[in-house]
């Protein structure tokens, strides 16, 4: 939670005591719709794009957003998607690229059930969105009217928050509520289900106030006033003390509560190394000697080795999920020491028992932490153990096929990285093109890297792109995809044309499910079910042609390379290429579900400390 948040926090806390009385709203005690309403407090929220489709029972607050443009020079453009499911993730791009809530306004019915996995995405992965639902009248709700769904239900399992606004007096606070919980502690997503009557009914705008949550509003209370003492620093320290290995793995919560700087900073004072996992990636600058890349399931070698090797670890923002501790026992076996900062509780000792913890706002307690050090003057010479980390990083190296006369992914993105230098905004689908992305790109910065991590959802590339582009017009953003990721959202191609974003879109080309077909290859004695796509008919060229890019070409000669991938990043405003590479190349390392570090499968290019043979997995352990 950022300072924005905990301000907020402490806000409703005063008000609620009448400790000061704020400004009045310049709009408070005008009359208004409740469609009117509540687009006013997502103006006052900030927002200033929203991504949504329209349908008969969002009609009023379409109309709402029309008007306020009107009036506000179209201050909070509407982007339309191909459908609502793009305009979940375009709002999840935008929020994951900037930090702010994104917002989805969609109707009712299969609108509606058509954002359920963007919300699920956006809660697996704490990423802060507001998706608007239009409902059917309140007298018709129950009644199976026309469009109708049980939004509450549907999405009270794969929400943060869910609200049905039934008493229109309370649309205006529920609103400025939902942004509230997005926002605040551990990310995620809040729906909003508004029915048509509540949106048509009329009022007096307010301008202030939220609903009554005093359970939420105590714990984030007690989260943004539980410091980190200096005796628990002082343990830490005793702790690193002793130790000759340190190594931090930092994961997503660290880009989600903003805290990169101060763990750069933590880093650069202590000099310790750092794995990152998928989520955490651009937390701290991967060109950095110190930064040992991404660890886990098809993580480098030399990071896994280094948990392996390390005697103390320090999980910042990190759950110890399944793909980095596939086998909870043997994961950081060395460990003698683990330490974890978290905001959620409920993450701390769930998989792995921890020798220390702290519970609270993640920057103020890494800046606590380094200002304790240098207070007390820690010191702690670890020469040898960077010497070892060097070791790895040089003997157990990233690599693939160098001498293949077929174009090999990894080469086409290291080429993308040659040009953009690890400050571009890379999206990706899901699948192996993700994974060699994750491997080979540099991220400079946090909020660079955009993906489907604890979802895994094919088709979140292309929408999240577009997402991303609207929070800055001038960075370079790019969705590194897979031909079978990208059909999932491939009507989205006419989005960024329509808006004339300048979004590259690359598409590896292996004609199927690459990682699937990985996975029948090792384990299933290559019979590949439904996942060879070789017969389909489909030109994504064209495709993108027709769909109005100005660029589109197809790179198939590896000689090529270097001159279309150029031409490709130069190119300005929207451009797409899709690259036929070799459809066998697989993505290694890889560590199959359920299996420790040493069991790690690196293939034919890169060292192994031990040759190890794929097993089949268990049933349970699939995927």
């Amino acid at each position: 939670m950022g300072a924005r948040a905990i301000a907020a926090t402490l806000c409703d806390v005063q008000e609620r005591y009448d400790l000061f009385t704020p400004a009045p709203h310049p709009r408070a005690g005008e009359t208004m719709s409740g469609a009117e309403m509540l687009v006013q407090v997502l103006a006052d929220e900030g927002v200033d794009t929203v991504f949504g489709y329209s349908g008969g029972a969002i009609l009023p607050i379409y109309d709402a957003v029309f008007l306020h443009n009107e009036a506000n020079k179209g201050s909070m453009p509407l982007i339309v998607p191909a459908n609502e499911q793009g305009a979940g993730f375009m709002a999840a791009g935008y929020a994951r690229a900037s930090g702010r809530v994104g917002v989805a306004l969609v109707t009712s019915g299969p609108g509606a059930t058509n954002t359920v996995t963007p919300v699920r995405d956006s809660m697996a992965d704490s990423v802060p969105i507001v998706v608007i639902c239009g409902q059917v009248p309140t007298s018709a709700i129950g009644t199976d009217a026309f469009q109708e769904a049980p939004v509450p239900s549907i999405m009270g399992a794969v929400a943060k928050h869910v609200f049905l606004v039934t008493d229109p007096t309370k649309l205006e606070a529920t609103v400025r509520t939902a942004f509230e919980i997005a926002r605040t502690g551990r990310p995620g997503p809040v729906v909003l289900d508004v029915p048509k009557d509540v949106q048509n009914w009329r009022g007096v705008f307010r301008g202030s106030g939220r609903l009554p949550i005093p359970g939420y509003r105590q714990r984030m209370t007690r989260i943004g006033a539980n410091k980190l003492p200096d005796a628990a620093c002082a343990r830490l320290l005793a702790a690193l003390e002793t130790c000759s290995r340190p190594l931090i793995y930092a994961g997503g919560g660290v880009v989600n509560a903003a805290a990169a700087p101060a763990l750069r900073e933590l880093v650069r004072e202590l000099r310790i190394p750092v794995v990152t996992t998928l989520m955490g990636i651009g937390a701290v600058d991967t060109t950095d000697r110190l930064s040992m890349r991404m660890l886990g399931m098809h993580g480098s070698a030399f990071a896994n080795y280094a948990v392996d090797d390390c005697d103390l670890l320090l999980a910042i923002g990190a759950r110890f999920d399944d793909r980095v501790a596939g086998n909870p026992a043997k994961f950081a076996r060395n460990a003698r020491f683990i330490a974890q900062f978290d905001i959620d509780g409920s993450e701390i000792n769930k998989v792995k028992r921890v020798d220390w913890s702290h519970l609270g706002l993640m920057p103020e307690a890494l800046t606590a932490l380094l200002q304790y050090a240098r207070r007390t003057g820690f010191k702690r010479d670890w020469s040898d153990w960077h010497r070892h980390c060097e070791a790895l990083r040089e003997k157990y190296a990233m690599n693939f096929d160098r001498a293949s006369a077929l174009i090999q992914p990894h080469y086409v993105i290291e080429e993308i990285n040659r040009l953009t230098r690890g400050e571009a905004i890379i999206c990706t689908g899901v699948g192996q093109h993700q994974m060699w992305a994750a491997q080979y790109f540099d991220f400079r910065s946090p909020r660079l890297w955009l993906t489907s991590g604890s979802m895994g959802t094919m088709g979140f590339g292309l929408p999240a792109a577009i997402g991303a582009q609207f929070t800055d017009r001038g960075r370079m953003v790019i969705d590194v995809d897979g031909d079978a990721s990208i059909r999932m959202n491939i009507g989205e191609l006419e989005t960024v044309t329509t808006y004339d974003l300048p979004v590259k879109v690359v598409v590896l080309n292996n004609c199927g499910d690459g990682m699937v077909k990985q996975w029948q290859k090792l384990f299933f004695k290559g019979r590949l079910s439904a996942s060879d796509k070789s017969l389909h008919k489909k030109d994504f060229v064209k495709a993108a042609l027709a769909d109005g890019f100005p660029y589109a070409a197809r790179l198939k000669d590896k000689a090529d390379v270097p001159r279309m991938i150029e031409e490709f990043i130069r190119f300005e405003g929207p451009a797409f290429l899709e690259v036929i590479i070799d459809p066998d190349a697989g993505v290694y390392p890889m560590v199959g579900p359920g299996q420790a570090y040493d069991e790690m499968i690196t293939g034919d290019f890169i060292a192994s400390r031990k040759a190890v043979e794929p097993t089949v997995p268990g049933e349970s352990e699939m995927f």
